[in-house]
């Protein structure tokens, strides 16, 4: 335990080493391909954790390598031979070399090209046509020990792409594996006990999650402070921890009473979870394989712990998406499917969430004396906060409409319903109007960056205020804007998501090329322009993160 190491629980440590300066120990640490061994006792052990590097590729993974060169030589009477080493050796004695590299990182030799024929031969040099051929053999032989090495790589990626499956007697079935882990394990190193002690959230404490040849009373006790817990805490920092006699070593405060023991880390390689203990009924020695196995077992109740985190996580977010399917498919089902079938009118509407759910919507309904009430919105806020608060918008605005006629009104009545029901961090924007059939007058009204666009035979008009966002202030002023639409006229209604996947500088370039766009289109009928409008967003490649909601109303021919 080296000075100024970090340990969990803020526990720092500083000064000498408490144990081993005192009392004398063996310790084995590994520097390169060196080992130096300090003894006074034959009494603790601290083994430091070994990290091997993956294994670069081996030119004799190449079985036909062999016979190519044999048939190299024969074909051309020169020798192609590969050495081994970065550097080519006695330079003299070929004509030419270049490196057999895969790309990993390293070179692992040389292609070398020698006469082996006669002398002249090698005075002479040999023809172009040879270097090139020594040139292609040695990048096909580099090309292919990549493709061995992406194999490999690509194999281990799919190993770990196998889905976890949880059983339903997953608990139980845990703790008897666990059990049976270290039952293994206590009895490949020749020891009578084994427990596996897990740290809490806050890693101050370890406490016994399992445990083989103790009582079971053990699990009942409290956890064991993790400050002062020397062995556990050497242990954690990656050395297997051996003592030989406990009764010599108590201020490395063992857990249990017997008169050896051995401790490794429980670790992933992004979590120290805890420690392995293994105990023994008489005093005796761990030699290094016995560490080994050990190290080994920490790593197998690792994976076992991490597995089970991991499918009850699946097993949550398999549940959560069958809630948000379910989400996506009611708020779907309560968009309208059916246009009013008004008399000189053609009414459309279409919109797209930026995920499964969201706070994109739009909506119409029936008045009495042939009126219909529209309107669209964009709620602000994560997805699935969007979609709940958007479904109580829709809720309001059908119950405020059938007894507001003004669009003003209608949207100061909704504002205050949003203000009042929440603590004043939701906020939405939202366009809604009348039509009334019998006398072709629109009133209309805007809340926010909701657009408002009217296309005519002469030309296109923006009919969008920069008045707040509902759910911003109890207060706001709303402005209703009245109009009458002639045949042929196009009412465009569009929430930000829109102008936001369009191509642009600036939200004003991009609503002026939309109206452009949609002055275009008039010919079509609302059906047609929302669907335009879909496939334009799908052919600029837009990417937008918000969602889009669209109406088009039309006036047709009386």
């Amino acid at each position: 335990m080296e000075a100024g190491c970090r340990l969990h629980g803020g526990y720092r440590t500083g000064g000498p080493r408490p144990a081993v300066g005192n009392l004398g120990a063996k310790r084995t640490d590994t520097l390169g391909d060196k080992s130096v061994t300090s003894s006074r006792t034959n009494r603790l052990k601290l083994y430091d954790q070994r990290h091997f590097e993956p294994p670069q590729p081996d030119i004799e993974n190449v079985a036909s390598l062999p016979n190519l060169l044999r048939a190299f030589e024969e074909a051309t009477g020169w020798s192609l031979k590969y050495c081994r080493g970065s550097k080519p050796i006695h330079p003299t004695e070929y004509a030419w070399s270049a490196p057999a590299d895969p790309g990993v990182g390293a070179t692992l030799g040389h292609v070398q090209l020698s006469p082996v024929r006669s002398a002249s031969a090698a005075s002479e040099g040999p023809p172009a046509s040879l270097y090139r051929l020594a040139a292609a053999i040695d990048g096909l032989v580099a090309e292919l020990l990549t493709t061995q090495q992406a194999l490999t790589h690509r194999e281990a990626e799919l190993a770990a792409a196998i889905p976890v499956v949880i059983r339903s007697d997953e608990r139980n079935h845990l703790a008897r594996r666990l059990r049976g882990v270290l039952r293994g394990g206590a009895e490949a190193v020749g020891c009578h006990a084994a427990a596996l002690y897990l740290l809490d959230e806050a890693t101050t404490t370890l406490k016994l999650r399992c445990s083989w040849g103790l009582p079971r009373d053990r699990l009942a006790r409290p956890p064991r402070p993790l400050r002062g817990a020397l062995a556990d805490l050497e242990a954690m920092l990656g050395h297997a921890v051996v003592l030989e006699d406990t009764a010599l070593f108590q201020q490395w405060n063992p857990p249990e009473d017997f008169p050896s023991a051995a401790c490794v880390p429980v670790a992933t390689p992004t979590n120290i979870l805890g420690t392995l203990w293994v105990f023994c009924n008489s005093r005796r020695d761990f030699n290094d394989r016995e560490t080994n196995v050990l190290e080994v077992v920490a790593g197998r109740l690792a994976s076992d712990l991490e597995r089970e985190i991991l499918a009850h996580e699946g097993a949550e977010a398999a549940q959560i998406k069958r809630q948000l399917d379910a989400a996506e498919r009611i708020q779907r089902h309560q968009l309208p499917s059916v246009p009013p079938m008004i008399r000189g009118w053609d009414f459309a509407g279409w919109v797209a969430q930026s995920g499964g759910v969201g706070g994109s919507f739009f909506d119409w309904f029936s008045l009495p004396r042939t009126s219909v009430a529209f309107a669209l919105g964009d709620v602000a806020g994560t997805p699935l906060e969007a979609a709940i608060i958007a479904s109580g918008l829709k809720a309001s605005l059908r119950s405020h409409g059938q007894y507001h006629r003004n669009a003003d009104r209608l949207l100061s009545h909704v504002n205050l319903t949003l203000w009042t029901g929440s603590a004043g961090d939701q906020s939405a924007a939202l366009a809604c109007g009348y039509v009334d059939a019998a006398s072709d007058r629109v009133r209309l009204a805007s809340a926010g960056s909701a657009g408002l666009l009217l296309a005519r035979s002469d030309g296109w008009e923006s009919l969008a205020t920069d008045a707040p966002a509902l759910g911003q202030s109890p207060e706001p002023v709303y402005r209703q804007t009245q109009l009458r639409l002639r045949p042929g006229d196009t009412l465009f209604c569009f929430t930000q998501g829109l102008r936001a996947a369009l191509k642009g500088t600036t939200d004003e370039h991009r609503e002026a090329w939309l109206a452009q766009w949609l002055t275009a289109r008039r010919n079509l009928t609302a059906k047609g322009i929302a669907s335009a409008a879909r496939t334009e967003i799908a052919d600029q490649h837009a990417n937008s993160a918000q969602g889009t909601a669209i109406v088009v109303l039309k006036r047709t021919k009386p």
